[in-house]
């Protein structure tokens, strides 16, 4: 495990200041691989410094997005908002990973994105636009329909889902599995059976395991 250092930056992004929290090994002078952290719907960036500080300690540089300082959102009331942001969101993802691959402690061949839910969403439509996301690990997310007409590449995917979601159905991670073998994208799959929106201590536990191994071999082994 590596000491870890924490603190928060901001950049612009659509004249708006987001702020981001910093997760990474206090070590100077070397590069580190990146992953950009993205919440779901509550807003809850909180709730990802326990994830983001295990992989900082773990030699990945976390950065956990607060993308909704773009909009103003505290929390998503519904689809309609989300149809009504999820452009500028996207907009913002793009131009952290354009800041992120600038810091000097970031490797900038090797940024991945961990997102959750709305997060997930988000991560997996950048991953179809942007070439410069390596790995995308997704934790109850999908790929929006519209971004299929759009998407111009891939990049190895982590699936993680409960069968029983009542948020977002486990279909989508079944059609983003079909998508990913129609492409023939590298990609790893685990549905945990009888589990809802949002994970047990058990199935957290197993779903980080599998997180970190997904990370090292697609973004950290790549160094």
């Amino acid at each position: 495990m590596h000491p870890i250092s924490q603190s928060q930056i901001v950049f612009e992004s659509g004249g708006k200041q987001i702020r981001v929290d910093c997760f990474f090994p206090a070590e100077n002078g070397r590069r580190f691989p990146a992953v950009i952290g993205l919440h779901g719907s509550g807003g809850g960036h909180l709730s990802m410094a326990e994830p983001a500080s295990l992989l900082a300690g773990q030699g990945f540089a976390v950065y956990v997005l607060h993308y909704f300082d773009r909009t103003g959102t505290t929390y998503v009331d519904g689809l309609a908002t989300i149809a009504r942001h999820f452009p500028a969101w996207m907009k913002t993802l793009w131009d952290a990973v354009g800041f992120v691959a600038k810091q000097p402690q970031v490797d900038p061949d090797r940024i991945g994105l961990l997102g959750f839910s709305l997060g997930a969403y988000l991560a997996l439509s950048a991953a179809s636009i942007d070439s410069r996301v390596r790995a995308v690990a997704e934790f109850f997310g999908g790929l929006p329909k519209e971004m299929k007409l759009f998407m111009k590449r891939f990049c190895p995917v982590l699936i993680l889902h409960g069968d029983q979601d009542p948020t977002v159905p486990v279909s989508e991670a079944y059609h983003l599995q079909e998508l990913l073998e129609k492409k023939n994208i590298p990609y790893e799959m685990q549905i945990y059976p009888g589990v809802g929106h949002g994970f047990t201590a058990d199935v957290w536990r197993d779903a980080g395991l599998r997180t970190l191994a997904f990370l090292n071999r697609y973004l950290a082994a790549a160094g």
